[in-house]
């Protein structure tokens, strides 16, 4: 018997009832509620409830999304400074059992190309990526008996592995289909950093309607899913919501439902929060729309970073240049860059999307170093830094260092030093340029102690020497 048909015996900590009433249209928060909860928000220390982001949800008041995005984005501010975490996606498998009727990938899609990765063909990807730039991977796999425990933990130590020109690839972590205890004590094993699964969507009778057969039609395996990761030590882990499919208020809440549960659970929320937008793939069946249009996704993104403040925030590639430009600000602390979603799409390096070939219709195409230009020339700090994960700061111990502020004298500095590598390595003389005036600005400006911004300024001087690796 397949382990994901065992009986989950926990009842669903999604009480949808609750949340269909909160998000009620005549659920209309009044001044004095919504200044209270703003009041909390904006001390950037607490996980908001439900009935509080609820109040957020149901303020489409020109004046109160205002509030709330200035917040948001002095949060961001205060807890993450001016960096942004880039990383890149390598598919390693597109065979599917599963038929989610959005996507490219299902089992009965018959116009997509199906292909598994060996560990040849993974060196090469990997190589290229290195070549690039990167420094950080998620590894995505399908829902196949192909991609047992064993085929990811090997290729992960594979990625880990591969030694290029300028380094390697310093954290991988993986999106895959759940799996039991035991599985993910293996996974674990392989030295993964972030395990990232999506609920997909958090109401369950249009989640039944999307997933009609499969393993993933199972709704409460994959609810508790992350459960079982932290069972088997997984601390750092990372939620999601596909938006287009059910009602973009419901799937904050459902999103907020996993946070808590998370934290009364296992003292520790989830270290990444994605929200990806519905996009075309080939072979998909359209339902109801529930279209998330562009003034939704920032209202979505800045409430969250009300809701959770020292969670990550993942924008996606799926988004356009200019949209994810225009979200920045409001509370976004990792993208994607450089990203191409074709199995061996890194080292074939085609300019074109075919949809024959890939999971859907990605909206920013622009190379790593074009993304890094454009966060530069905008104030933005590009980090690859992976010392957290390496030092053992994950989960409860990540918490203990981010939310006092002590997060300003590790990941600010490491995001300088992981820059001033990229431009060692990698960047034309004019973004060298750009790129050490910025950090030059934000070692002057950044609230760091006196201790640490000398500690950078000598690190800075041995990167240009050669060193490399260096980190706090």
């Amino acid at each position: 018997m397949e382990t994901w048909k065992d009986e989950v015996l926990e009842q669903s900590f999604v009480n949808t009832d609750l949340i269909e009433k909160l998000i009620s249209a005549e659920n209309i928060p009044s001044d004095e509620e919504f200044n209270k909860v703003m009041e909390k928000a904006e001390k950037g220390k607490d996980t908001l409830s439900l009935e509080e982001v609820a109040v957020l949800l149901n303020s489409p008041q020109k004046e109160r999304i205002e509030r709330i995005f200035e917040t948001a984005k002095e949060i961001k501010e205060r807890v993450y400074g001016h960096r942004v975490v880039l990383f890149a996606p390598l598919y390693l498998g597109n065979k599917c059992m599963n038929l989610c009727t959005y996507c490219g990938f299902k089992a009965t899609n018959t116009e997509i190309d199906r292909l598994t990765l060996d560990l040849d063909q993974i060196d090469g990807e990997v190589n290229t990526l290195i070549d690039q730039g990167h420094k950080r991977l998620i590894l995505v796999y399908g829902t196949h008996p192909d991609y047992t425990a064993e085929y990811i933990a090997k290729t992960v130590e594979k990625t880990y592995s591969v030694k290029g020109e300028h380094g390697e690839i310093r954290r991988v972590n993986i999106n895959a289909a759940p799996m039991s205890v035991e599985d993910f004590k293996k996974i674990k094993d392989s030295g993964i950093g972030t395990y990232q699964i999506f609920q997909e969507t958090y109401h369950e009778p249009t989640y039944s309607h999307v997933h009609p057969q499969g393993e993933k039609a199972n709704f409460k395996w994959r609810l508790f899913g992350l459960d079982r990761a932290m069972k088997a030590g997984i601390d750092d882990v990372g939620i999601g919501a596909l938006f287009g499919l059910y009602n973009w208020k419901f799937e904050v809440l459902g999103l907020m439902s996993h946070v808590l549960h998370l934290e009364e659970n296992y003292g520790v929320g989830p270290h990444t929060i994605s929200f990806p937008r519905l996009t075309e793939a080939t072979g998909i069946v359209r339902h109801e729309d529930y279209t998330v249009k562009d003034d939704e996704l920032k209202r979505i993104i800045a409430i969250l970073r009300l809701a959770v403040p020292y969670t990550g925030l993942i924008l996606t590639a799926r988004e356009s240049a200019k949209m994810r430009k225009e979200c920045m600000d409001l509370g976004v602390s990792q993208i994607d860059a450089g990203t191409q979603i074709e199995l061996q799409g890194y080292t074939k390096n085609e300019k074109e999307q075919d949809l024959a070939k890939e999971q859907f219709t990605i909206g920013d195409s622009r190379s790593l170093l074009e993304v890094m230009q454009d966060l530069m020339e905008n104030g933005f700090v590009p980090s690859f830094c992976t010392a957290c994960y390496r030092l053992g700061r994950t989960g409860e111990h990540f918490m203990e260092f981010s939310k006092p502020g002590f997060i300003h004298n590790f990941c600010s500095p490491n995001a300088y030093l992981t820059l001033a590598e990229y431009l060692e390595d990698y960047a034309e003389e004019e973004t060298k340029e750009t790129g050490y005036n910025l950090i030059k600005q934000e070692i002057k400006t950044a609230p760091l102690d006196e201790r640490v911004k000398k500690d950078v300024i000598e690190k800075l001087e041995k990167i240009k020497n050669g060193e490399r690796d260096l980190y706090f």
